[in-house]
Order: C-alpha cells, then structure tokens, then sequence
C-alpha cells in the first residue's frame, strides 16, 4: 500500500471530505485556486469554509529545506469574507505540513507576497488581517509563540517547539486582501529566518 494511499484512507477514517488531487494538480476550493508549482512542497488535500471555526484547511507536505512557495489564485470580494473584519476579501486558513526533510524544525516563518521577491507593504492591500484581531494570537499544535509583523514586511513566525522529520504541524491565520489578488504568493520557511533569507525564494 503507497504512502498516499494510506494517508487518504486515514482522512477517509476521519470523516473528513477533502479534494484530492494527483501530483502538481491544483486544488480548487470556495473560488480559490492552491498550486505548489513554484516546489518544495507538494499539496495532498483541502476542505473547509474559510471561516474561524471550519477553516479553509491544506494538507501539503514540505520536501525542500530550502522552503516551499504556494500559490493562492482568485481572492477577491467575489470569494467573500466570512471571518469578522471590514476587508472586502478574506479567509482563516490552516495549513497541516508534514515534515519530509532531513532537519528538526524548530520555528516556521510565513511571508505573504504579490510579486514573488518584493515584499509586501501597507500600500499592496494584502495582509496576515492588519488592523484587526480576528483570529488572533495565530496559532500551531506544536510552537508554543507565534509573532506577525505588518512592515517592512507581511511574516508570522511561530516558534517555541519542535517538528521532527517525519512528524506533522498545524498552523492557524488569517488572510485578508482590500481587492482582487490574481496570484498570491505564501512563502514557507521552516528553521530559516525571513529577515536572513537570501535565495531565490525572496529574490536574493
């Protein structure tokens, strides 16, 4: 029995309908658009809302200990925003990641772009929920602390805790966006810090 398979039938077990997908498939879900065409990471399965309490969740598992990107199509007022704030666009999302590298993760940092390499500012109109509350402190089943920063760029980082390889990590957020995203751009970097980064994932 493959390793897919084993997990689908445990999501199965779980009474959880989810999307499934074949490899470097997208996933379309609630009007949004998730692809892990950029690498490092690859996309298993989505469900949920998008509100606080059903979460648009994502299954993905990371492979690159250099990070993974992946990419949101479609947010706009035309998805909706069911969580509590006065953006036209927004969504709860909860990423499950396994671990599928050869390090122990001891924090995980998110960054939210709209052109891959330039950061994003308060005039871009996408955010982790700037000038709100909903949803937070962001959270995670295995780090302990979370932090969120608006400028100079858009990053959450969690810390306080450890993902051994092999071993699975929840993130909870918030995304919100003033008007329509094409493309939006989650960076994901497990034991490496944003504001240190240099390689082709930022740009550097």
């Amino acid at each position: 029995m493959t390793r897919a398979l084993v997990r689908l039938l445990i999501l199965a077990f779980l009474g959880v309908a989810f999307a499934p997908r074949a490899d470097a498939d997208p996933i379309t879900i609630k009007g949004l658009t998730f692809s892990d065409e950029m690498g490092g990471l690859r996309l298993l399965a989505a469900w949920g809302s998008g509100s606080l309490e059903d979460p648009l969740t994502v299954v993905e598992e990371i492979i690159d200990t250099a990070g993974a990107v992946l990419l949101v199509r479609g947010l706009g007022p035309h998805t909706g925003n069911p969580i509590p704030t006065n953006h036209p666009a927004g969504v709860a999302l909860r990423k499950i990641v396994t671990n599928r590298t050869q390090q122990t993760w001891t924090f995980f940092d998110i960054e939210l772009q709209k052109v891959m390499g330039t950061p994003s500012d308060i005039f871009d109109g996408v955010s982790f929920g700037q000038d709100t509350q909903a949803g937070r402190p962001f959270t995670s089943n295995r780090f302990a602390q979370s932090v969120s920063q608006d400028e100079p760029r858009d990053s959450i980082s969690f810390f306080d805790g450890v993902v051994e390889p092999g071993e699975t990590v929840s993130l909870n957020f918030i995304v919100t966006a003033t008007g329509f995203v094409p493309e939006l751009i989650i960076l994901q970097r497990p034991n490496r810090p944003i504001a240190s980064l240099a390689s082709p994932l930022d740009g550097g």
